[in-house]
């Protein structure tokens, strides 16, 4: 007699069982939003949703997913250096544009940190959930770090992480259309600089200049976030 229960362990305890799961899930989130481009359809927020919902079914805790998926968060660096490709194929249109990509990071960066900070506190937020908050606009590797060395919490910097990312790639395109902001390269340094990588994926479905300046405005917010936000919150306290 086959040993159904037996034979349904096997499986969710494979290896490439939650790799599969979780490309899987991200490549039906991704046909979903390409085929409706609805905005709630966010590839990112379904498939994490649908991989919660996997994992809940099956019993599987987080750990073991992680441990699971350690070669797709191996990649992760060479998928981070891969975004050099658009910036190389646009170094031109870099160049022309130097000075006003230079202000705009002098400008935009401590405003979207600033702002977030600032709207934090005036709702309450103290102590160690308003330091986990400031690093929000940069890559998760990079906010971990800096909010520990704040005087945050790694963890809550991450979710800060994904939800500022996941919301900038939902309603970053569409606000900046509304508000008049057309220019590929301004609507890419907008994305990457408030929303990293989610929004660097996102400008790279916008075109190749976007993704271009998007990624250009993701590594070096992430740059300066990592050497200068931690002397900020030194010299304020």
């Amino acid at each position: 007699m086959l040993d159904w229960h037996g034979a349904w362990q096997a499986v969710t305890h494979h290896p490439l069982f939650c790799i599969g799961i979780t490309l899987a899930a991200y490549q039906l989130a991704l046909a979903a939003y390409e085929r409706t481009r609805w905005v709630f359809l966010q590839p990112v927020l379904v498939s994490m949703a649908m991989v919660i919902g996997v994992l809940l079914l099956t019993g599987i805790d987080y750990p073991a997913y992680m441990s699971g998926v350690s070669v797709l968060t191996v990649l992760l660096g060479p998928a981070t250096v891969a975004l050099a490709v658009p910036l190389f194929l646009n170094l031109r249109r870099i160049r022309q544009l130097f000075w006003p990509t230079l202000i705009t990071l002098l400008v935009g960066g401590p405003v979207a940190t600033a702002a977030g900070v600032g709207l934090a506190w005036l709702f309450g937020v103290r102590g160690e959930l308003l330091m986990s908050l400031a690093p929000k606009s940069v890559t998760s590797p990079i906010a971990m770090l800096v909010a520990h060395q704040i005087g945050g919490v790694a963890a809550l910097a991450a979710v800060f992480v994904l939800i500022t990312g996941v919301i900038g790639a939902m309603l970053g395109p569409e606000l900046l259309r509304r508000i008049g902001v057309h220019h590929p390269a301004a609507q890419g340094m907008a994305l990457g600089m408030t929303a990293h990588a989610v929004g660097t994926s996102r400008a790279l479905q916008e075109g190749e200049e976007c993704g271009a300046f998007a990624a250009l405005a993701m590594s070096l917010m992430g740059v300066a976030t990592a050497v200068l936000l931690p002397l900020a919150v030194a010299l304020i306290a």
